[in-house]
């Protein structure tokens, strides 16, 4: 039996911390009364042990062992 891994994929918003990105995962949500689609957005603090990674890059991520208070996701990989 194969484990489901939640995976994201966003855009970095920040790496201004050391060995940390944030990213901004948006999605499409429909409002329960009006029926219209909303743009959410929310952003997660993912690992980032790759340098090279700078904002504006699409990654992809997935959830990993709390690293800190607010940091248990790790980015996968790079989408160009």
């Amino acid at each position: 039996m194969t484990k489901h891994i939640q995976r994201l994929t966003g855009t970095v918003v920040s790496t201004k911390m050391q060995k940390t990105a944030v990213v901004e995962i948006t999605r499409l949500r429909q409002h329960p009364k009006y029926k219209k689609y909303i743009r959410i957005s929310k952003r997660y603090k993912a690992h980032n042990e790759n340098v090279n990674i700078k904002t504006g890059d699409r990654v992809t991520i997935e959830p990993t062992r709390p690293m800190s208070k607010e940091k248990h996701w790790r980015i996968v990989e790079e989408n160009i």
